[in-house]
């Protein structure tokens, strides 16, 4: 398999949303300055719809936040090149590669292998995407595989088209191990944790299904030691897992809670001791401390917006590559909190970023560059 040359931007620092708009879906880019805060550029079309405020199934409440269910629904490739976005209104995924400035400019936009896709990764030169299963339709909920090359055009890999542990498994993560070789689905429904292994043609293996320690696993991060972290909406906490080559998961902590509702998106600091979790319904974002072992344990929480403002519910994610900000999606409003992250991985509040003076739910996805 073709690895990709790396190619790193360091003069522009960005975030990206998505719309999820079910007209037509968006990109919306703002530029970081040196401090963390955000400045509105510009809105850009994927040329694929999302889902507005329709859920891709009946498994999750319609309560307009969340439609996904799903972490990953925006994608930037580790180099910092291109950016994936899910279209699940259309079936489809579209490629943008990041000019010099940061602009997003669309190379292409492919079928995604199967009905409502609501999460893509990218290692090297291949992507994979998950696809919410339609019963009514007769999809399956699979992953499928493209090659995107230099330039960002996505080409499909044959054979590469997999369903996941059952039928009507709802995957909520695609995710690469941090060396490739592996691919983790989250599956929501089903709680399993799926393994696939990976070709040498791109394709995959049939999936390794582990069962998840807690219930509804939804957002999942891969240590660069490997443990993996995986977020559970319906326990509403958080676990950690060694993975061994055989695609057996074994846990290190499993279900530790922090007392608010839906854990559903994660990401760490980047000296990776410390880990942050959106608890979406509740409003809250809890900091995990992870111990060199990968073992849990809960240090705090911070609401999503300033206190006696309209509530956030934060979403999805990320963390700056300086490692001094966090930001997460509020899904309720799509604006963007903005956090200085401080000693021992405490938040604090920084700005409330906004693109438009309107309030809307279905946005998902974000992205940090």
């Amino acid at each position: 398999m073709k690895i990709m040359k790396e190619y790193y931007r360091t003069s522009v620092s960005m975030v990206y949303i998505m719309t999820n708009n079910e007209v037509m879906n968006q990109i919306i880019a703002f530029h970081r300055d040196m401090n963390g805060m955000l400045t509105f550029v510009g809105s850009y079309p994927t040329y694929g719809r999302g889902t507005g405020t329709k859920e891709v199934s009946t498994a999750t409440a319609n309560d307009g936040v969340d439609p996904l269910a799903s972490q990953g629904a925006l994608t930037l490739s580790r180099n910092g090149r291109f950016l994936l976005a899910v279209n699940a209104g259309s079936h489809s995924i579209s490629s943008f590669t990041i000019t010099d400035s940061g602009t997003p400019v669309l190379v292409d936009v492919k079928p995604s292998g199967g009905a409502q896709p609501n999460s893509v990764d990218v290692f090297g030169n291949l992507i994979y995407v998950s696809n919410v299963g339609n019963t009514a339709n007769n999809f399956s909920s699979n992953i499928t595989g493209f090659y995107i090359d230099d330039n960002g055009r996505l080409t499909p890999i044959p054979g590469s088209t997999h369903s996941l542990s059952t039928f009507n498994a709802q995957p909520a993560q695609v995710l690469f191990t941090p060396d490739g070789s592996k691919i983790l689905v989250s599956e929501l429904t089903s709680n399993h944790l799926s393994v696939f292994h990976v070709n040498r043609n791109g394709t995959v293996t049939r999936p390794i299904v582990n069962d998840s320690y807690g219930q509804g696993p939804l957002g999942a991060y891969f240590l660069s030691s490997g443990v993996l972290l995986v977020t559970e909406a319906g326990s509403n906490a958080l676990s950690s897992y060694s993975l061994s080559n055989d695609g057996i998961l074994h846990v290190i902590s499993g279900s530790v809670p922090n007392g608010y509702k839906t854990a559903c998106w994660v990401v760490p600091t980047r000296d990776e001791r410390f880990a942050y979790i959106t608890n979406t319904l509740s409003g809250t974002i809890s900091t995990y401390r992870i111990d060199p072992n990968g073992a849990l344990s809960v240090v705090r929480h911070i609401t999503s917006t300033p206190l006696g403002t309209a509530p956030g519910l934060p979403m999805d994610v990320g963390v700056s590559k300086d490692g001094r900000h966090f930001y997460t999606l509020n899904g309720n409003q799509g604006t963007v909190s903005v956090f200085n992250i401080q000693k021992e991985g405490s938040l604090a509040r920084l700005q409330l970023a906004t693109w438009t003076e309107f309030p809307y739910f279905g946005s998902q996805g974000l992205a940090v560059l």
